[in-house]
């Protein structure tokens, strides 16, 4: 279930939540692992922007985006929200952003699409 932190400028989701949203053509999913562990596995669909560049990309960011929410996707979810807190700071704060918990590994894990 999405929860909320107040302290946060994003929303922590399942991945069960990840896919619905994407699923319905709500949200894009940026993956923020450095491109080896991406090239290893990666969800379907994703855009690689590696964590330590959000910042220098938020015209990708946002293009990327257009006008739905950014699902933010990692190994395991510590990243992902370091991600979220940079892009929030690069000026991000229009758009939805979401952190998904568990990351790659529980999106593997759950069986949902992976590669492309």
């Amino acid at each position: 279930m999405a929860t909320k932190d107040p302290r946060e400028p994003f929303t922590r989701i399942s991945v069960s939540e990840a896919k619905e949203k994407l699923d319905k053509g709500e949200a894009v999913m940026v993956d923020v692992r450095e491109p080896n562990e991406y090239v290893e596995v990666h969800a379907s669909g994703v855009r690689l922007i590696p964590v330590n560049t959000v910042m220098a990309e938020i015209k990708q960011l946002r293009d990327f985006a257009g006008s739905k929410e950014v699902l933010f996707i990692c190994k395991s979810g510590a990243r992902s929200a370091l991600a979220a807190e940079f892009a929030t700071a690069g000026g991000v704060t229009d758009i939805p952003l979401y952190n998904v918990e568990g990351g790659t590994l529980a999106w593997v894990e759950a069986g949902y699409p992976t590669g492309d």
